[in-house]
């Protein structure tokens, strides 16, 4: 029973230096400003425009294509 016991408390040293460790890591990350995040969502929103209608007009190309092909 003792050894049961042991073993968990080494677990719980290892889970609560495992937090100690992630909130001192947590300070160093270099968090964007917002204007930084601001700018960065509208990079995505427009990139992910651009390939969808990128990718529309090729899928609308190829159905086109494949759709003379079968009925020439």
């Amino acid at each position: 029973m003792s050894e049961c016991l042991e073993k968990g408390t080494v677990m719980i040293q290892k889970i609560k230096n495992f937090f100690r460790e992630v909130k001192v890591e947590a300070k160093k990350v270099n968090y964007p400003s917002r204007e930084e995040l601001i700018g960065s969502t509208w990079v995505v929103i427009v990139t992910v425009m651009v390939v969808s209608l990128f990718l529309g007009a090729i899928d609308f190309t190829l159905g086109r294509l494949v759709n003379y092909i079968i009925v020439r």
